[in-house]
């Protein structure tokens, strides 16, 4: 796994062994980040479950001024580690060690959430209700939400927290969901 572009383009990852982490696809992780473009630049951003800090990462390569990571697997957190350090983004991200939703305390807002939490355990919604609960959303952030393209989100549930969901893309097996907190 690589960095697609910005400033660490074509930089490796290291990632854990096994099945325990499931990185986002190169074919996704493209789409996404072409969309995401016009609001990566200067964005504060939270990767929950991060994995390897693809995501994080690419946003940080594209721009982004500040990465909180979240994760609880220590094979992961091994692997997020390395990869922070192999890029010397250490001053401008934070690893979060703890299962998530708790993880999530008080602290600044977020322009821009990446949810790609482990799938069919309903956890995505569990986390949008702390960061709204929290105050963590900045006024138009957008959390992206990736889980299986067969599995229903209940969208009317993040709908409920306050989000408005603004776009949905799949991309094989993956579904994207874009949810919006409004600016007022």
């Amino acid at each position: 796994m690589r960095i697609i572009a910005g400033r660490f383009r074509g930089r490796a990852l290291a990632a854990p062994s096994g099945l325990a982490t499931r990185p986002t696809s190169a074919r996704a992780r493209g789409a996404l980040f072409e969309i995401l473009r016009p609001r990566l630049e200067g964005a504060s951003v939270a990767d929950l479950f991060a994995g390897t800090g693809a995501l994080g990462l690419e946003a940080l390569s594209r721009g982004a001024r500040k990465i909180d990571f979240y994760e609880s697997q220590r094979a992961a957190l091994e692997s997020l580690r390395k990869n922070v350090a192999l890029l010397g983004a250490a001053a401008e991200t934070q690893v979060v060690p703890g299962a998530l939703p708790d993880s999530i305390g008080a602290g600044d807002s977020y322009d821009l959430v990446f949810v790609d939490a482990p799938w069919r355990q309903g956890l995505e919604l569990a986390v949008a209700a702390r960061l709204v609960a929290r105050q963590r959303l900045a006024p138009g952030a957008l959390i992206v939400v990736e889980n299986p393209r067969r599995e229903d989100l209940a969208v009317e549930r993040f709908v409920a927290l306050g989000l408005a969901l603004d776009d949905q893309r799949t991309y094989g097996d993956t579904a994207l969901h874009f949810f919006v907190r409004p600016s007022q």
